[in-house]
């Protein structure tokens, strides 16, 4: 469902930090401190991510260079991502599901299985009902059975899973802005 405007590396050169999706992130030491700069330059992207750095510049404050600068650090840091938004049916996914997961043991070494997974787009730790909460896109309902049934259920520590398969995507937005 994402695919990220990234440079990719090539294998040698591949940063141990680096995600499934292809990006490096800092070791984490709580959440980057943002300025109000940095927050500005989040909310023209999230408006447009093709706008053109000279004009996040203008609307900024910076020169096209510094902004070019700060939207790297706030890629790097994992702060954001720069992606194509699309509608899963129209590129070949044809089954959307969320799936509820709940874990005996480790949650985070369930997550980083489940993250591994080309399929799962979204995976995030709750409170509540589930351990986790998976966002699978497949191509078919057949994948998603497989997804679910052979590969999900088989990672080690997942006691259990409920799905809720999407019938129809009503509203898919990323424009939250920042506090």
């Amino acid at each position: 469902m994402h695919s990220e405007a990234v440079a990719s590396r090539s294998a040698d050169q591949k940063d141990p930090r680096e995600s499934r999706h292809g990006t490096a992130r800092e070791p984490r030491h709580g959440p980057p401190q943002l300025d109000a700069v940095s927050l500005a330059i989040i909310e023209q992207l999230q408006e447009d991510g093709r706008r053109p750095y000279a004009a996040i510049g203008k609307a900024v404050g910076l020169s096209e260079a510094a902004v070019r600068q700060r939207v790297q650090k706030l890629l790097d840091q994992g702060v954001m991502q720069i992606v194509a938004v699309t509608d899963p049916l129209t590129v070949g996914f044809r089954r959307q599901a969320m799936v509820g997961v709940n874990v005996e043991g480790d949650v985070e070494s369930v997550a980083d299985a489940l993250d591994a997974m080309s399929e799962c787009e979204y995976v995030v730790m709750t409170a509540g009902s589930f351990d986790l909460m998976v966002e699978i896109v497949c191509e078919d309902d057949d994948h998603l059975l497989d997804v679910i049934n052979r590969r999900i259920r088989a990672v080690p520590g997942v006691r259990s899973t409920e799905s809720f398969v999407y019938l129809k995507l009503k509203k898919q937005t990323y424009m939250w802005g920042t506090r």
